[in-house]
């Protein structure tokens, strides 16, 4: 199996981790990558995620067999598309399906039509119904960007003046999509589909604001836990029941199944999960806890959704605990620093942390060298949430760079009163 992997994050660093270790991999390759999975692939540092004849001509030269796409906007423009259309097969929908993520407008209505569980909403596309309906509303409401906008388009409040300026700058360019406000717990389940059949991951939750008992604004996620101690087996079947087995039919009937991964951003209210939206692609930071989680060759079930055979794919599981902090440069999720010298990094022991890079590169002195908001995930295993806390955090205390940031309370919630 010669594989290419698209992106730079640690998402991807971490998918590059999980190949590296399958003994189907002759040929691994990351475009553009970062310094992490520089060190465990050949990286193509020219190539950009959205150059389409680029990646193709990569994979004629590479003699590819597989491309397994990361970050949404490759996937948003049509990647998987061009690439079938060549005859090289890829792990990502195609533009038509994509829509689950890339327009939270078309998947609300993909949810109304085929009756899986979500908050109420209403569409907008212009300014002056969206005005006067925030007149009309009291309590606390959800407001999102109906595009791509890197799991920061979403503003929760009750304060009209704040809905009104969050939702007139949407509408400049975009649908902008308000939804009643659910009170409960999030969780992250992933499924894999082989355009036949899905097969369900272990579920993780991710903690997307900026602060500290999860307060401030909303970033692409600061760290993560896999799997959710809340998360008992009857409520799986029921996630499975109410939710994935109508989205896999409405899926199938309205001609968007693909080969890829299907996530299920999930509310548990006191009445059941309500989905809060899909993405049709890996999440990060959920990745860098969900793969380590795998025990099965990464190559082998990367095989079985190629072959469409998910359904009787004998998966193995670890029956540790994981935990992700993400540590990020100064400023994030607003105007951050980059191109900062990484000045030290824990030297990790896999039987405890692992350490995935996010946009990293080398300088002509082979120093470490930031490039994005979110720097590093380390990821914490222990038999239990404790000592995978443990694990995690005393490397994420190694990590130093100027400016350099944390939350201190990822999955607190969970393994303090789970």
């Amino acid at each position: 199996m010669r594989v290419l992997i698209i992106g730079s994050g640690a998402r991807e660093h971490a998918l590059t981790w999980a190949f590296s270790r399958s003994k189907r991999i002759s040929e691994l390759c990351v475009a553009p990558g970062n310094a992490g999975t520089g060190e465990l692939a050949k990286n193509l540092p020219d190539i950009d995620p959205l150059d389409t004849s680029a990646i193709i001509r990569t994979c004629r030269e590479c003699k590819i067999t597989v491309v397994f796409i990361g970050p949404e906007a490759p996937l948003a423009a049509g990647l998987v598309d061009e690439l079938e259309a060549e005859g090289i097969p890829a792990i990502g929908p195609g533009r038509s399906a994509a829509r689950l993520e890339t327009s939270k407008a078309f998947a609300k209505s993909f949810m109304q039509r085929n009756g899986v569980p979500t908050a109420g909403y209403r569409e907008f596309s212009e300014s002056e119904g969206f005005d006067s309906y925030i007149k009309t509303v009291n309590g606390r409401i959800v407001l999102k960007k109906s595009g791509l906008a890197g799991g920061k388009g979403v503003l929760e409040t009750s304060d009209k003046d704040e809905a009104l300026s969050f939702g007139r700058k949407v509408l400049k360019d975009d649908h902008l999509v308000v939804e009643e406000f659910l009170s409960g717990y999030e969780i992250s389940v992933f499924t894999l589909l082989d355009g036949n059949s899905y097969l369900m991951l272990p579920h993780c939750a991710d903690f997307k604001k900026a602060g500290e008992g999860d307060t401030g604004p909303n970033t692409g996620g600061m760290g993560a836990i896999c799997p959710v101690p809340w998360v008992e087996n009857d409520l799986v079947e029921d996630i499975r029941r109410e939710i994935i087995e109508p989205t896999f039919d409405g899926i199938r009937q309205e001609g968007l199944l693909y080969r890829g991964v299907l996530y299920f951003g999930l509310m548990i209210t006191e009445n059941g999960p309500r989905v809060l939206e899909y993405n049709v692609r890996l999440g990060d930071p959920e990745t860098q806890v969900l793969l380590p989680s795998i025990r099965s060759d990464f190559g082998d079930l990367t095989d079985s959704i190629l072959e469409g055979n998910l359904s009787s794919f004998p998966l193995s599981l670890s029956d540790k605990s994981f935990i992700g902090v993400v540590v990020a440069s100064k400023g994030y999720p607003g105007k951050y620093e980059k191109g900062k010298q990484v000045k030290a990094l824990p030297s990790v022991s896999e039987k405890e942390a692992l350490l995935f890079h996010a946009s990293t590169q080398l300088d002509d002195q082979n120093n470490i060298i930031t490039g994005g908001g979110r720097c590093f995930t380390v990821v914490g295993r222990g038999t239990n949430y404790v000592k995978a806390n443990q694990h995690a955090y005393r490397n994420a205390e190694q990590i130093v760079f100027d400016g350099a940031w944390f939350r201190s309370d990822i999955g607190q919630k969970f393994f303090m009163e789970g």
